[in-house]
């Protein structure tokens, strides 16, 4: 697979990317996620995490059992102010 191929498809994250962050010493998925921020858009890693993970086993040699997944947490919206005002 080619560097220049998005993992992740909210941040543009490349594969290239991902590897790099590896070889910087990142090697589990949040490792990742901190130096790269994929898995941060707002499909929070639903698409890009198993393609992380993949990455990770392959560069580290790694078994992709071993690799655990990020942690979960429901996406976040803003919203108005007034909303939490009562009349």
């Amino acid at each position: 697979m080619d560097d220049d191929v998005i993992i992740c498809r909210c941040q543009e994250i490349t594969r290239g990317d991902v590897i790099k962050a590896i070889r910087e010493g990142a090697t589990t998925v949040a490792g990742v996620k901190k130096r790269v921020g994929s898995g941060m858009g707002i499909c929070q890693g639903k698409y890009c995490e198993k393609l992380v993970a993949g990455i990770i086993s392959e560069i580290t040699g790694k078994p992709l059992g071993e690799i655990l997944p990020d942690t979960r947490r429901a996406p976040a919206r803003p919203i108005d102010a007034k909303v939490f005002l009562q009349k």
